[in-house]
């Protein structure tokens, strides 16, 4: 764990280093993890600096079509920024508390709140694709808990309740500000990185499950881990296996993330443009 907590510092102190001579006084408010297929949000940004995750030593680098691997700090809506542009998944070869050490590192950079987004296969077979699921709570009994392991106390707790993992006031304040129709639901975890079986996703419906994906849970587990404040978005890119016939493949997902772009980019602009006030 201390070669960990060495990682983990040597690359805050890098990544601020780089940041106060690139953007003297800048400081992250807002954390954002973009995940498949909506990584153009982070295109929106004038005047990015960028650091990418293969420019830190001993860092996880994604390997994953669509996520470009980088960190993009910047303003968007005059509210400072550090946006993921490309997350790094457990079933790249990961562990959890290593695919947690960028939301560890934007924490400590002085971000207080994170919106964490995903493509999510639909287990509640009201949804429909393109549908945006706000999350309210999820299940990650199925992965590795990224605080297993020694605790480090700088971070947070050693037994963090996590009956309110993602925040209620901002839940609230997204359903009524948005003027596009929201979903609500639980999102699962599971380990991928093939899809899941039609009978894996009887049982996710079962557990309560309304969305399934492979990320998001252990990031908002660290996050609140922090004192964050988490907010998840899940975009609906496919039925899961069983709900309907077609079978699944990550381009098609990527596609479905792209044409609800827009309607994605609205969302998170109205969030931000609310901090605001």
């Amino acid at each position: 764990m201390e070669s960990y907590k060495t990682k983990l510092t040597s690359a805050y102190e890098l990544v601020k280093e780089r940041l106060t001579r690139a953007k003297p006084g800048f400081k992250p408010q807002v954390a954002i993890v973009l995940g498949s297929g909506l990584g153009k949000f982070a295109d929106l940004c004038e005047e990015p600096f960028i650091i990418k995750y293969n420019e830190i030593s001993g860092f996880p680098v994604s390997t994953v079509s669509g996520h470009e691997g980088r960190f993009v700090f910047d303003k968007v809506n005059d509210v400072p920024v550090a946006i993921m542009q490309g997350r790094v998944h457990m079933y790249e070869g990961f562990s959890a508390a290593e695919s947690v050490l960028p939301i560890r590192l934007m924490g400590l950079l002085g971000a207080e709140m994170i919106i964490l987004t995903n493509a999510a296969g639909a287990v509640n077979s009201s949804f429909n694709v393109g549908d945006l699921m706000i999350i309210s709570d999820h299940i990650s009994s199925f992965v590795s808990s990224p605080l297993r392991g020694e605790n480090l106390d700088f971070l947070g707790d050693r037994f963090p309740d996590m009956t309110n993992v993602y925040d209620t006031a901002l839940t609230e304040q997204a359903e009524k500000m948005a003027n596009i129709p929201l979903r609500k639901g639980v999102y699962m975890q599971l380990p991928g990185p093939q899809y899941e079986t039609p009978a894996e996703v009887r049982m996710c419906r079962t557990l309560g499950a309304d969305a399934v994906g492979m990320s998001t849970a252990i990031e908002a587990i660290a996050a609140k881990h922090m004192g964050m404040r988490v907010f998840g978005i899940s975009c609906i890119t496919n039925m899961a296996a069983g709900v309907s016939d077609k079978k699944l493949a990550h381009k098609d997902v990527a596609a479905i993330a792209q044409e609800s772009f827009p309607l994605f980019s609205k969302l998170l602009n109205d969030i931000l443009l609310n901090l605001r006030k």
